[in-house]
């Protein structure tokens, strides 16, 4: 069977990781590589075991020996792109997050449809063997009902000042939004759906920018599932982490709990019977030769990959509606801060505490907390 020609728009880091998995899958993609920078793409051909190169992302696209294209470039670009790709009769593959805007799901839909084509969103972690593992183990009802979700992603790793991901407007937002989007769809994609969200944004650092990294950095997201079931994710990449990023999460339920390294390295089943260690996958860890071959199933039978735009577009509804919360609960902090009454002048903190004339304790709460 043919392999299927991919071409990768954008020649940069991300561009790396995915053609040093592609090189071990020769029978299904030879790659090539567009730049504007037309150098870099010849280098990127010659690294990777590539086929060719181009010095501009119309050439790749227009190029009729090419099936489908990779869209690896900053956030901002990305429906342009699909759109292009699309219209010229080719598979897409767009990194995530796909799109700034929740409403650019439905442009890309239509022209999916329109044009007959595959769209698969680069959500890698859908496919890693971790990934699998745990929806595997929750529909065998490994613990029983789950009752908790604890997700934990912390590490220090700051962008430096010259990337890109710190233009929010490149990058459709800041760290969160670009990275922690991953994270939000493993809580989300386990078997039971995520119903209510809510999102806590620690502030920036009194201390200034982290080694460059001008971004807000952290996020606590709190949500439901539609079994009742509750769950947390803390995302951080201004907290140090034992080993540079060694971290635990869980899954409690009603008759047990797994505990697994969030990078998937094993996790620890505690159920029915004796608790088991079990090392989900070393040979994919992270799931991108999964999703490359649902990518070239589905460009070959004609279907649906499991990363589908449709699926793509919960988790960034899910994420919309956490930095709506967000911002709701900033602007009721800030109010707060704002109508905090200061004592009258020679009067001490006791008696301005105190309730005036008239006013019971309970009224005096109520006020403080409207």
């Amino acid at each position: 069977m043919k392999p299927v020609h991919l071409a990768f728009l954008g020649c940069g880091f991300i561009t790396r990781v995915h053609s040093r998995h592609l090189r071990k899958m020769s029978g299904d993609f030879v790659c090539s590589y567009a730049s504007r920078d037309v150098a870099r793409a010849a280098e990127f051909q010659k690294a990777h075991g590539g086929v060719g190169h181009y010095g501009s992302y119309d050439d790749a696209i227009n190029d009729p020996d090419v099936d489908a294209v990779v869209i690896a470039v900053p956030t901002r670009y990305h429906l342009e792109l699909a759109l292009q790709a699309l219209g010229a009769g080719k598979h897409v593959l767009v990194e995530k997050p796909a799109f700034p805007l929740l409403e650019d799901y439905q442009t890309a839909i239509d022209a999916r449809d329109k044009a007959g084509r595959v769209v698969i969103v680069g959500e890698n972690d859908h496919y890693k063997p971790l990934c699998v593992t745990l929806r595997r183990l929750l529909a065998e009802n490994a613990i029983g009902e789950m009752v908790f979700g604890h997700f934990v992603t912390i590490m220090k790793k700051p962008k430096t000042a010259d990337d890109w991901r710190n233009d929010e407007e490149m990058a459709g937002g800041d760290a969160f939004f670009e990275e922690g989007i991953h994270w939000l769809h493993i809580a989300g994609s386990l078997g039971p759906e995520i119903r209510t969200i809510h999102g806590y944004r620690p502030p920036l650092s009194k201390d200034g920018p982290l080694e460059g990294d001008v971004r807000r950095k952290s996020m606590l997201v709190s949500f439901q599932y539609d079994t009742g079931a509750a769950g947390a994710l803390y995302y951080s990449r201004e907290i140090p982490s034992l080993f540079r990023g060694l971290r635990w999460s869980k899954l409690f339920g009603r008759e047990g709990i797994i505990t697994f390294e969030s990078n998937g390295v094993f996790m620890i089943v505690r159920g029915r019977g004796l608790p088991r260690c079990t090392f989900p996958g070393f040979r994919d860890i992270r799931g991108y030769r999964a999703m490359y071959r649902d990518f070239a199933g589905a460009i070959r039978e004609g279907g649906a990959p499991e990363m589908s735009l449709e699926r793509a577009r919960v988790d960034h509804r899910l994420m919309d509606e956490a930095y709506a919360s967000a911002a709701a609960s900033e602007c009721r902090i800030g109010a707060g801060a704002t109508n905090v009454a200061e004592p009258a002048v020679g009067a001490d903190a006791d008696s301005a505490a105190e309730p005036a004339v008239g006013e019971d304790a309970d009224s005096v709460a109520e006020s403080a907390g409207s």
